[in-house]
This record gives structure tokens, C-alpha cells and sequence, in this order.
């Protein structure tokens, strides 16, 4: 017999650690093999590996906070809370040995789950680097557009540029958003010392960046900067790490995460800070700093190039952090003509593939043009973010054209002397009056712009839509629908001296095939294979079907293709088969959605399922389709449909669809 267990309290540092104990010592006692992972203060320790889990017998967690469950599907499951595990232990065990347990059957993972293991297949420098850089990035915007709006409102033109006088209440939001953008790499070195070696990790990182941002420690008047902070952030987390590691008395372990670790820790990284790497970074820095500050001409052309390109390439990645950070650190030594070009880089990914929807909507399907609105709103707030989703889809054009666009508006900025003095980007800082220059600022990204969306949309070629071999049709937008019926051949109308046999009947409205009993107005399943069982159960009451797990392999097999997902809370899945008897259209309601894999990401909540015999001659699916895409782009019909209440209700809407 083999047990694991998971233990976990709130605070992480005594019950997790007793139940834990407790637990390994009845399984010892009831001669029971016992693993035990604990989720604590310090981390995880002891992980319960994929093998041991298939090789376990039953599953105990005794825990006061949320612990995934996911991986345990399968598996006998017992749940308590940590007072449980500590109190009563062997009570817990002897339920799973005497198979007094039911089996979890698992869930679909959440969204937070399935986040979580796409950042575990991410390379771990990158992902701890972003993690710091994530929990950064409120701070300089907060302090940022503090400071813009102070200027703004209270800045007066002097020799030196635009001031706020000291007396002025506008000066205390100046520092206010000073205080902020002071945060920044403290915040960066603390949440990437977080990422590598969790909680005990936060407070040797964030004092390890306060002092590399803060010179005076090691007789430096700049600092080790942005790049100090790195080094700091990644220098505490694995010396925590190495610290956790140690053995130490089970006496002393509840308080190594609060007290033994961050003092040890701490001083560790300082003292290297201090007398070994701060100096040599600063440097560095200095130097740097030096250097660009002396660019003339063809030269911060090139670093114009440099930083445009790095902003666009990867659009709020690796690439773009580096670059914004650079800007910011340069704001920090006086240097605001570092940032300008980069603020108008910042904005120009975004709002050129906006434009480029605007302007050439053959080129785009109906869910790009929305994404292109979204893309414009987040442009002017400085979200180069805005423009992932085209670049997704279709990076050989969408990724050369926006790092040209950026590189353009870069130079152009840099060229004209185009000044930001907050960290942060896009036409929001110079309407709030943080940029010098601002005439510039505005043509130089309006030309990075108009480069960006003309040049995609000369890649671009217009969209084309297929109705490819065998019939099937991709569902994946309202155009491609209303697209793909314009494409089809006219239906040769059905003549016959006999009275049409229902498999034989021609199809002209949708209620021809479809019943009130065919009606379902409050589906239970709660995924999309839930949810298709449902439908074909449906059908097969009404011996549409000779064999539901024929046709259900046949939508199965669509879905495979493309998903049948169309937005806008549709989903139409379809399919032609032998295990089909004649033509019918099963309808059900979803009324909180169903995951449909839909482009737009909306959930399904409107589902008709369309079943077809295979031997029928004609594409009657398509005609279906026909029919329903007319009706369904209305979404006053959808609303309606949405909020029916009875089957009959339903029905009598379903009877205009022709």
C-alpha cells in the first residue's frame, strides 16, 4: 500500500509542517508507505513526481488553501482540512486502505492551471525575468502617468523645460509618482528572486535592488540601474535556493522561511553588492550612459533603429522589456531623449495593424476587423500587446511590417529631439503633456504608422474562402459563413410526381427538419463533448439515428478540421453520415456557455447540431448553414433566442429561419 499526501496552511509554516509529520508517522506506525509534499511558506517541498502518483494507491490532502487537485484524477481522493491531518491521521489512512473512498474523476484545468504549465514549458531565465518585470510594470505606469499629469496640469516653461514650481499642490503628485518609479527595481530584482525560490526570495531580492539602485552603498553617484537589478534578482533567488537546501533540525525548520533564510540571504547578497558587484556594474552603466548620451547623427540613428525594432519585434516580450527598460533607466539619469523614441515606438504596432483593418477590410475576416478596433483603443494607451493576435496569425507579414513601422517612427523621433520624461509610451503621454516635442512625437508615429498598415496589407493577400474537399466547411466567422454561402453552387429545386419521403424532402426552412421536441433550452453539460452527447442523445430518442456512436465520430471528426465554434456565442456542429436516417437539426441552449475553441474566445451559447445521411444527394448542410448564417448575424434574433423560455417559444422564433 502506497499513500501520498499534500499538506498546506495559509501562513505555511507550523500546521503544514505537523500534519505532515503526523501523517508520515501513523503511515509508519500501520506499516503504510507514505510520501508527503508540503506546500509552505518555503515553497514546495518533497514534489510528488508524476511516477509516484500513477504508482499510488489513494490520495490525502489535507490543506487550508486551494490545492490543484487535477493531477490526482483517477486516483481515490481524500480532502480535509490541515487540523485533519494533524488530529486525525490514521482515521484518514485507514479509510483509503479499507477503499472506504470514492475516486476523484478530475476536472477540465482551469484557466489558471493551463497558464501556469504554459509558463513551466517556457525557458526558466525568461519566465523569471517576466515575473519580475510583470509586478514592475504598475509601479512605472502608476509613477509615469502621476507625473505626466502633473506636469500637465501644473508645469510651467522655464530655460530648463517644463517645471513644476515647488510650492505648487501639483509638485506633491510629482513625487508622488517619483515615489512610484523609485519602486522599479527594487520591485523587479524582489518578484524575480520570488520566481526562483518563492516567498523566501522576496526580501534579500528587493533589498539586494534598492541597493543596486542606490549608489551611495558602493561610491557610486548613477548606480547599477536596470541591470543591477537583474543581477540582484537572480543573485537572491538562487542563494535562497542553495539555503533551502541545506539540512537543517526539524526543531529550527518552521521558522527558516521567516527568520534564518531572508537575514542570511540578505546579507549575502548585500555584502557582494556592496564590496564585490555593485561598483563594476555601475560602471557599466556609466559608461553606457556616457556613450549614448554622446550619440550624434548617424550613430543614434542607429540606436534609434536598434531600440524601434527591439519594441516591435516581440511586442511586450523579452525584446521589448529590455528596450522600455533602457528608456526608463535613461529617464532616471536626465537623459529623456531615449525614451521619446521609444514612446513612439511603443504605440505603433498596435495602432498600424488598427489602421491597416480600416482601411482594407477585404484583407481581414470580421473577427480580425473587431481585434483591429481593440488594437487601436490599445495603441493610444501604449500597449504594444494590441497587435500579439495578428502577429499570431499570420507573423511573416504582420512582424516585418510593425518593426519597420517602429523603426521608422523611432528614427524620426530621435531625429527631432523627441523627448519623454515618464516611463511609458503612445499618444496617453503626450496628451498629458510628459513629452517635449509633441508635434514631433505625433508625426513621427503617425508615419510609423501609415508604413506599418500599408506595408501589411501589401503582403496581405484579400481573404479567400474555400469550401473545401468533402463539403465541410471551416466555422470560424460570421463573414466566412456569409462568405462561403455566396460561394456555393445553386441547389437544382426537387421534382417529383410522388410525395417526397422524409429522406428525400427538400429543405427550405429550417423548421422542415427541426421539432419542438428536437428542442433542448437549458443544455446541462458543461463542456463541448457534454455538451454533443447531450444533442445526439436528442436525436437518437427520435430515431434519427441508427448508430449515435457513428455519428458522434463524424463530429467529432469535423470538429478535428476547424472548430464549428463560430462566435458571437454560436457553435454549429455538423455532420454527414450512414448512421443518419433522414435530415434534422437538433437546437439546445446553453444559457452560462460552453468552451467552443471559438475565435473571438466567446463561449457557446447558442448550439445547433445539423445531421445529414450521407447517401443524400446535394450538400443539405450547407443549404442549413445557409439559412441559419442569415438569421444568426442579427443579434437582436440571437438575444431573443437567448431569453426564450419555453420550447415552444423557441420554435416559433426557429420558424422564421428560411
Amino acid at each position: 500500500m502506497k499513500i501520498l499526501a499534500v499538506t498546506a496552511c495559509p501562513v505555511g509554516i507550523a500546521h503544514t509542517y505537523m500534519a505532515a509529520e503526523n501523517l508520515q508517522k501513523a503511515a509508519d506506525e500501520m506499516d503504510v508507505e507514505m510520501k508527503v509534499e508540503t506546500q509552505g511558506s518555503i515553497g514546495v517541498e518533497n514534489p510528488l513526481t508524476d511516477e509516484d502518483i500513477a504508482e499510488a494507491d489513494g490520495i490525502i490532502i489535507a490543506s487550508d488553501k486551494d490545492v490543484s487537485k487535477e493531477r490526482f484524477g483517477g486516483k481515490p481522493l481524500i480532502v480535509v482540512g490541515v487540523q485533519e491531518g494533524i488530529r486525525h491521521p490514521k482515521e484518514l489512512i485507514q479509510k483509503i486502505v479499507d477503499g472506504n473512498v470514492s475516486v476523484y474523476k478530475g476536472a477540465m484545468p482551469s484557466a489558471e492551471t493551463v497558464k501556469k504549465q504554459k509558463k513551466e514549458k517556457e525557458n526558466p531565465i525568461y519566465r523569471h525575468l517576466m515575473n519580475g518585470v510583470s509586478y514592475m510594470i504598475p509601479f512605472i505606469v502608476i509613477g509615469g502617468l502621476l507625473i505626466a499629469i502633473a506636469l500637465a496640469v501644473g508645469g510651467e516653461q522655464t530655460p530648463g523645460g517644463l517645471k513644476i514650481p515647488d510650492t505648487s499642490f501639483w509638485k506633491q503628485i510629482e513625487n508622488l509618482g517619483a515615489a512610484s518609479f523609485s519602486f522599479m527595481v527594487p520591485i523587479l530584482a524582489g518578484f524575480i528572486a520570488v520566481s526562483i525560490a518563492d516567498r523566501p526570495g522576496l526580501a534579500p531580492g528587493m533589498i539586494g535592488g534598492y541597493i543596486a539602485a542606490n549608489g551611495s552603498f558602493y561610491g557610486s553617484e548613477a548606480g547599477a540601474g536596470f541591470i543591477g537589478g537583474i543581477i540582484a534578482g537572480f543573485l537572491a533567488g538562487y542563494v535562497v535556493l542553495g539555503i533551502k537546501k541545506i539540512k537543517v533540525p526539524q526543531a529550527i525548520q518552521p521558522v527558516m522561511p521567516i527568520i534564518f533564510i531572508p537575514v542570511i540571504a540578505s546579507l549575502i547578497v548585500g555584502l557582494l553588492f556592496i564590496f564585490i558587484i555593485g561598483a563594476p556594474v555601475a560602471g557599466i552603466f556609466e559608461g553606457l550612459t556616457t556613450w549614448l548620451e554622446g550619440m550624434q547623427g548617424a550613430s543614434s540613428i542607429l540606436l534609434a533603429i536598434i531600440l524601434g525594432a527591439m519594441i516591435a519585434v516581440d511586442m511586450g516580450g523579452p525584446f521589448n522589456k529590455v528596450a522600455f527598460l533602457f528608456g526608463a533607466a535613461m529617464i532616471a539619469e536626465g537623459n529623456y531623449e531615449i525614451m521619446g523614441p521609444i514612446a513612439v515606438a511603443i504605440c505603433i504596432p498596435p495602432l498600424g495593424m488598427g489602421l491597416a483593418t480600416f482601411i482594407n477590410k477585404k484583407k481581414y475576416q470580421q473577427a480580425e476587423r473587431e481585434t483591429g478596433k481593440a488594437s487601436f483603443t490599445m495603441g493610444l494607451f501604449g500597449i504594444t500587446e494590441g497587435a500579439i493576435p495578428f502577429a499570431a496569425q499570420d507573423p511573416l507579414r504582420v512582424i516585418p511590417s510593425i518593426v519597420v513601422g517602429s523603426m521608422t517612427g523611432s528614427v524620426i523621433a530621435m531625429l527631432s529631439s523627441v523627448g519623454d520624461r515618464v516611463a511609458h509610451g503612445g499618444p496617453i503621454v503626450a496628451v498629458l503633456g510628459a513629452v517635449d516635442n509633441v508635434l514631433m512625437f505625433f508625426i513621427a508615429a503617425a508615419v510609423g504608422i501609415v508604413v506599418t498598415a500599408f506595408m501589411v496589407n501589401a503582403l496581405k493577400k484579400d481573404v479567400q474562402v474555400a469550401v473545401p474537399e468533402g463539403g465541410s466547411v471551416p466555422l470560424s466567422t460570421e463573414d466566412s459563413i456569409k462568405e462561403q454561402e455566396e460561394s456555393l453552387p445553386a441547389q437544382e429545386p426537387h421534382h417529383s410526381k410522388e410525395e417526397p419521403t422524409k429522406a428525400e424532402q427538400t429543405i427550405t426552412k429550417l423548421t422542415d427538419i427541426t421539432t419542438p421536441e428536437l428542442i433542448d433550452i437549458d443544455l446541462a453539460g458543461d463542456t463541448r463533448d457534454t455538451v454533443i452527447d447531450e444533442l445526439i442523445q436528442k436525436l437518437d430518442e427520435h430515431d434519427i439515428l441508427s448508430s449515435p456512436d457513428e455519428y458522434k465520430q463524424a463530429i467529432l471528426n469535423r470538429e478535428k478540421e476547424s472548430t464549428t465554434g463560430l462566435g458571437m456565442g454560436i457553435a454549429i456542429p455538423h455532420g454527414k453520415s450512414e448512421a443518419v436516417t433522414k435530415p434534422a437539426v437538433v437546437f439546445g441552449i446553453k444559457r452560462d456557455g460552453v468552451d467552443w475553441s471559438s475565435m473571438d474566445g466567446s463561449d457557446a451559447k447558442l448550439i445547433f447540431m445539423i445531421a445529414v445521411p450521407k447517401e443524400r444527394k446535394g450538400d443539405d448542410h450547407l443549404k442549413i448553414l445557409q439559412m441559419l448564417s442569415r438569421k444568426l448575424m442579427d443579434e437582436t434574433f440571437r438575444e431573443k433566442l437567448l431569453e426564450a423560455k419555453t420550447k415552444r417559444e423557441a420554435y416559433d422564433l426557429l420558424k422564421t429561419i428560411e
